[in-house]
């Protein structure tokens, strides 16, 4: 009877562990990204005069000879396009869902007032030669994630810099862990009272521990600077990356292999 009772919380420890364990990456893998401050959205203004996602904060980055952050999404005509929200309100003034507009009614879209305009993964990487980018796969509205990700990897393959990608959504993770095996990549998370501002509070508590982790098996975890859950910690532990977003201050630097920052100058590499 007491092995029968002593086997409860062993099972339920060792569920606990495949559900969160990470895959440890190679060093080949991790080795462009390791001791890396990486520009979130580019260098940006923080008064968006040189707007987030643009042409001129990826320049700007690739002038400095950082690496950068950026997100995508699949508009209506399967192009990828860089951008952060799925609505295009905060930055375009349009009240309406990226994934139903055309590129070219996208390319008549301002951002924040500028003359920046949304732009294509393909004119971004142009731009930033064979700097290192962190790619985030944004949740679909629409259900196409499985294309995005398709259509997102074709252009991949094409750039001759190092590429890792991330997303909050563990189904797109794992899509590239079936289909790019070879690419880093990494489940994004954050504290639950963030996250369950976009999906509901179970799911975000699931998602804030990282406890799908056995979808994609993630080979970093990039993590919302603050308090982290114990759960997170021990998927550290036992391999993935930590990852620290969004930085404003080099304090990050100690205790993660990668910063995402913006609003500052840090060095580029700083391991």
């Amino acid at each position: 009877m007491l092995l029968k009772l002593l086997a409860i919380p062993a099972a339920a420890a060792a569920g606990g562990l495949f559900c969160i364990a990470p895959k440890k990456a190679q060093p080949q893998q991790k080795q462009a990204f390791k001791g890396l401050n990486i520009a979130h959205r580019g260098l940006y203004s923080r008064d968006q005069s040189i707007p987030e996602n643009s042409l001129a904060a990826f320049r700007a980055a690739a002038e400095a000879g950082y690496g950068v952050e950026l997100d995508v999404h699949l508009t209506a005509d399967d192009r990828v396009v860089v951008h952060h929200d799925g609505n295009l309100k905060r930055l375009g003034g349009v009240d309406e869902c990226i994934e139903d507009k055309t590129y070219k009614e996208l390319k008549n879209i301002r951002l924040a007032g500028t003359d920046e305009a949304i732009p294509l993964l393909s004119e971004v990487f142009s731009i930033l030669g064979d700097l290192p980018v962190v790619l985030e796969l944004k949740r679909s509205l629409r259900g196409n994630g499985a294309r995005l990700c398709e259509k997102t990897l074709q252009l991949i393959r094409t750039y001759p810099g190092p590429v890792c990608v991330e997303s909050f959504d563990p189904t797109m993770i794992r899509w590239f862990k079936k289909n790019a095996p070879d690419l880093l990549r990494g489940q994004l998370s954050g504290q639950t009272k963030h996250l369950s501002q976009d999906v509901p509070t179970p799911l975000a508590y699931i998602l804030s521990h990282c406890m799908m982790n056995f979808l994609s098996r993630p080979n970093f975890i990039a993590y919302r600077i603050g308090k982290k859950p114990m759960l997170v910690k021990l998927s550290e532990k036992l391999g993935a990356m930590p990852v620290a977003w969004t930085s404003h201050d080099t304090e990050a630097e100690k205790k993660h292999d990668t910063v995402i920052f913006e609003h500052y100058l840090p060095r580029i590499r700083y391991k």
